[in-house]
């Protein structure tokens, strides 16, 4: 059996509502980072790819060109693939992180497309003023599927600092309660092999973020890319990093820890080799969600620990 058999997932919760399965088209619509262009700082988060920060493919198109592009490559793609019906993803960098008629410009044009039901927003907890959050629940109230999806990471203020993140979680939970307040969903990414963080530490984060309220979660690897000043610190040995086993136990603990109702957009996350330095079960796709899922066969699925209480 599959995840969906174990875990609430985006793409069932989607299929079950439209009645077909949906499609993310991801857009670059060139926004930067405040912790990059310095504003809080250069240089990025420890974990980021600060080469990578060139937009080579998404200078050349405009939004709807991209969205055109990503809807062509499923209506080409393998009868179960394909889709009519898609979700805009606004995934590069912080896409809250611009001048308010700006932003609506580029949402606008995404979500004006007729098979455009959905709209993802991924940002940082410190770039999502009042207005933007209006202007996002505006397109929720015009018959729009919004996610606003806030990068944490970690609830550990302590590694918010060691990574350079540039905010601390009481930021986080102040942008979940204006958010959630407003009737927005807010989907939650947090990665689980951060520097000297445990089980104990992704377990006390998923907590956290529980007790905040969160509609959806995105669970993801540490990557240690190219780029990265984590490689550096692991090209000298000293960033120890998570198995595939201890990953997919951790992983298995906290979906047995959440709460049914709780959308899981996101197990694991594999990344390219040569920009993908360690670990090298992450150049792999399938692994990391084999490994979930027979943990979950093993030990019990989403909300296990809970119904057991």
């Amino acid at each position: 059996m599959g995840l969906d058999a174990y875990v609430n997932t985006f793409g069932a919760v989607c299929k079950a509502r439209y009645g077909t399965r949906l499609r993310k088209l991801t857009i670059d619509a060139m926004f930067t980072c405040p912790n990059r262009d310095g504003t809080l700082g250069r240089g990025g988060c420890t974990f980021c790819n600060v080469a990578s920060f060139s937009h080579q493919t998404a200078d050349m198109l405009s939004i709807t060109e991209q969205l055109e592009q990503g809807k062509s490559r499923y209506r080409e793609a393998k009868p179960q693939a394909q889709a009519d019906k898609f979700i805009a993803y606004f995934q590069a960098y912080t896409s809250t992180y611009d001048e308010y008629q700006v932003l609506m410009a580029k949402y606008d044009e995404a979500v004006k497309d007729g098979e455009i039901v959905g709209l993802c927003v991924g940002t940082r907890p410190d770039c999502v003023p009042d207005n933007v959050l209006d202007l996002l629940a505006s397109y929720q109230a015009n018959g729009v599927d919004v996610w606003l999806e806030l990068g944490l990471q970690t609830a550990k203020d302590e590694t918010l600092r060691k990574i350079n993140r540039g905010h601390d979680f009481g930021c986080y939970c102040d942008t979940v309660s204006r958010a959630r307040a407003r009737g927005l969903k807010v989907c939650t990414h947090l990665i689980l092999g951060l520097p000297d963080e445990t089980h104990s530490d992704y377990m006390a984060t998923l907590a956290a973020v529980l007790q905040q309220g969160v509609d959806g979660l995105k669970l993801h690897p540490l990557h240690v890319v190219e780029g990265s000043t984590m490689a550096k610190a692991w090209r000298s040995g000293r960033l120890p990093l998570l198995s595939l086993e201890d990953y997919a136990r951790s992983v298995g603990e906290m979906i047995r820890h959440t709460p049914a109702e709780v959308i899981f957009h996101r197990v694991t996350a594999y990344a390219k080799k040569p920009m993908l330095l360690a670990p090298d079960w992450c150049a792999y796709r399938w692994d990391g969600l084999v490994a979930i899922v027979d943990n979950l066969q093993l030990y019990g699925g989403q909300g296990h620990v809970l119904a057991q209480r």
